[in-house]
């Protein structure tokens, strides 16, 4: 079902500035492993219609994480008709809409960069000897909205170690899939496209950051980063990159899309940090979807105890 934003929730404080600004000329111009066996499921469809609900398939017995929360799950149609993913558009529901053509098999992943071993894998080699687990992560966006959502996947750090980084590897770098063809919002010039993201190399071995294939057992749906994405749950949800194409080991901090379009507003670290507000709205307290009253963000999202050692004699307001 389609989410209703709360009466005090403002168009400008959902959406970033410079989109909300441009939001009528979009839409003016737009309306003009059984991992491998469960990914040949992901057909096309015709941009002309709204997608169709997706048939997900199971991923079979997965591991069950002690990183896992036990809060109360988002419902799975929530977690999947209210997203962010600009490649297809700006509202929340265009994702779910327009998500379908995306054809997401084959799909390759690059590894390359300050690494001894780079290499092209077809997804279904990445995936081969991975123990898949689901870990109930939250998800907080900036705009102070958050989810519980089961994900399924397994450590970004099983892929780093396979890649061997050098020693004057600093940051990992990951660039989501270009195919205005088949993303729509990547025609318009809302962001500099393709949309890129980057971790300094602790932050990415660290065994919370998980490479995400599902969510609920399943596969991921296209709206929500199929076939591949990042997640860093004590950080923003744009820092959780979708649909990645590729993974690069570099010795500067890489450039980000949000950082890239407006730093004064996103920082690279982008961790979750009540005491930082955006300059437009507080990110003090937040709204979990299908609940009416905020409640109290909570610093690195909850995950301080895993993660508060990694930033260390940081002065977290200059390195937000």
């Amino acid at each position: 079902m389609l989410i209703k934003r709360p009466s005090d929730i403002t168009s400008s404080e959902i959406t970033p500035e410079a989109v909300y600004l441009n939001r009528r000329e979009f839409i003016r111009a737009s309306s003009g492993a059984a991992v491998g066996v469960a990914l040949a499921g992901l057909g096309a469809v015709s941009l002309a219609s709204p997608a169709p609900a997706f048939a997900q398939q199971p991923l079979g017995e997965l591991k069950k994480s002690p990183f896992s929360t036990d809060e109360k799950l988002t419902p799975y149609d929530d977690v999947t008709t209210y997203n962010n993913f600009y490649e297809f558009g700006t509202d929340k529901s265009d994702p779910a809409r327009y998500a379908g053509q995306l054809a997401t098999k084959p799909w390759t992943v690059k590894v390359d960069g300050l690494c001894d071993k780079p290499a092209d894998y077809h997804l279904e080699d990445l995936l081969a000897g991975q123990a898949l687990e689901e870990r109930v992560y939250r998800l907080r966006c900036v705009e102070a909205w958050s989810m519980v959502i089961p994900w399924v996947g397994f450590p970004l750090a099983n892929v780093i170690k396979r890649a061997q980084p050098t020693s004057q590897a600093k940051f990992v770098a990951f660039t989501t899939l270009f195919r205005p063809s088949q993303m729509p919002g990547q025609r318009h010039s809302v962001l500099e496209w393709p949309y890129v993201e980057g971790l300094r190399l602790d932050e990415a071995m660290h065994p919370l950051t998980l490479l995400a294939v599902g969510l609920y057992g399943k596969t991921l749906p296209n709206q929500d980063g199929a076939p591949i994405r990042l997640v860093v749950p004590w950080k923003y949800g744009f820092k959780s990159i979708k649909s990645i194409v590729r993974i690069s080991f570099v010795d500067k901090q890489p450039p980000t899309s949000w950082n890239r379009q407006n730093a004064h507003e996103y920082g690279f670290y982008s961790n979750v940090n009540p005491n930082v507000d955006h300059p437009r709205w507080s990110q003090a307290r937040e709204r979990r979807i299908g609940e009416f009253f905020r409640r109290k963000t909570l610093m690195f999202n909850g995950y301080g105890d895993q993660v508060a050692k990694l930033y260390e004699g940081m002065d977290l307001r200059k390195y937000f």
